[in-house]
């Protein structure tokens, strides 16, 4: 995170919070190579209802959250969780251009949503940033 403009500082419990498993809410899995964990992937769900359809009346929707690639590169890395996703039951997988996002939203033809997220801080003063400086996702 140390790479980043704009970041949480997350304690111990904090990680626990957000990042940790826990069903129907967040999803997290690590690499682990010789007994070290080198990469993490993590995306929470967002379920919405679907109005006016005769046959679909809902959608699950996972959201990219916090990553972490050292050694598994970017699209491998984002590649399963997208498997991992589908075989969960998600009907879909959003990430936003924050981060290191760039380098695999479009090898792995994700679809340019139609709008832009703007983030408004209350009481915090920082300086303009591009959003690859940004490691920071609300939710």
């Amino acid at each position: 995170m140390k790479q980043f403009d704009l970041v949480p500082i997350f304690s111990e419990d904090d990680i626990r919070h957000w990042i940790f498993p826990r069903e129907g809410i967040i999803d997290c899995y690590v690499v682990e190579n010789a007994g070290q964990i080198t990469d993490l992937v993590s995306f929470y769900t967002l379920p919405s209802t679907v109005m006016h359809h005769p046959v679909h009346k809902s959608l699950k929707a996972a959201y990219s959250f916090y990553n972490v690639s050292t050694k598994t590169s970017w699209v491998d890395l984002i590649g399963d969780a997208l498997i991992v996703a589908k075989n969960a039951g998600f009907d879909v997988f959003n990430a936003l251009d924050l981060m290191h996002n760039n380098d695999f939203l479009q090898k792995l033809k994700f679809g340019i949503g139609d709008g832009n997220l703007q983030y408004y801080l209350y009481n915090w003063r920082c300086p303009a940033m591009s959003a690859e400086r940004v490691g920071l996702v609300l939710q």
